[in-house]
């Protein structure tokens, strides 16, 4: 007869083979990301052309998800008008901005929090793919930037945002920001929302290690203005656009606190 707890040891072992494999996967995935963020850093410093860096940077995006176990589908691809537009989508991890490049045409641009820009490598890799800096929390620079995205939008830019400004580190859809629905009203172009699942799984927000798993963005129906009145056409715009994509999520909706309710 074995003595007590002597079977205890396989089952151990069996339980330490999970861990081991993820942290060899999160380790090659890791050396995997910043050999072709390099490669792609390198690349955009001597190509020339915003649009041209854009396609490398989309191929490169391609082939880290690939390479990593983190296939992108995209639902839908047909609601993408061929003329400008704006894409908001839902956001649930920092992997979200390599998938919508991957996934989106080179002629959208991003729109991203001003911190970013001050990121040593990043910083430099977005201003090279055309991105542009929005400023949270000061009230005059963000109206500079505001009247700047305004200029491009005119000028026929088709652009990205992540309207909710960062993500939770549990699932459901925040408040949005109104700065991509004035954006699109006052440029007169559609509205087109997106989802994004799988991101929040494969990096979690909470820090954990990297996991291979399948990404899908689905692109919904387009909103178009009916109002003249730019103030009112980008509030129904960014009403309108964030009904359907907390629909389409079925997430909690974070955009109010919950309530307490106080004994009598």
């Amino acid at each position: 007869m074995a003595p007590q707890g002597a079977e205890s040891t396989p089952s151990g072992v069996a339980g330490l083979l999970p861990a081991a494999a993820h942290a060899l996967y999160a380790t090659y995935a890791g050396v995997l990301f910043l050999a072709l963020a390099l490669t792609t850093l390198l690349a955009l410093l001597v190509v020339p052309g915003v649009y041209r860096r854009r396609a490398v940077a989309r191929t490169i995006s391609r082939m880290f998800l690939w390479g990593a176990g983190m296939p992108v589908t995209v639902e839908a691809p047909e609601r993408l008008p061929e003329g400008q537009c704006v894409v908001v989508s839902n956001h649930a991890s920092y992997i979200d901005g390599v998938v919508f490049t991957a996934a989106l045409p080179p002629r959208f641009g991003f729109v991203i929090k001003r911190e970013m820009a001050s990121v040593p490598l990043a910083g430099l890799l977005l201003r090279r793919l055309g991105s542009e800096f929005v400023e949270r929390f000061n009230r005059h620079r963000g109206a500079s930037d505001a009247r700047r995205l305004l200029r491009k939008a005119i000028n026929g830019t088709s652009l990205v945002f992540f309207p909710e400004g960062t993500f939770t580190r549990t699932p459901g859809l925040l408040k949005f920001h109104s700065g991509a629905f004035v954006t699109a009203a006052r440029a007169g172009c559609p509205v087109v929302p997106a989802t994004v699942r799988g991101t929040r799984r494969v990096l979690s927000p909470t820090g954990g290690l990297p996991r291979p798993g399948r990404i899908v963005i689905r692109l919904l129906p387009a909103i178009v203005a009916a109002s003249d009145t730019p103030e009112m056409t980008s509030q129904s715009l960014r009403d309108r656009a964030r009904e359907i994509i907390l629909q389409e999520l079925g997430e909690p909706d974070l955009s109010t606190p919950p309530r307490t309710d106080q004994a009598a």
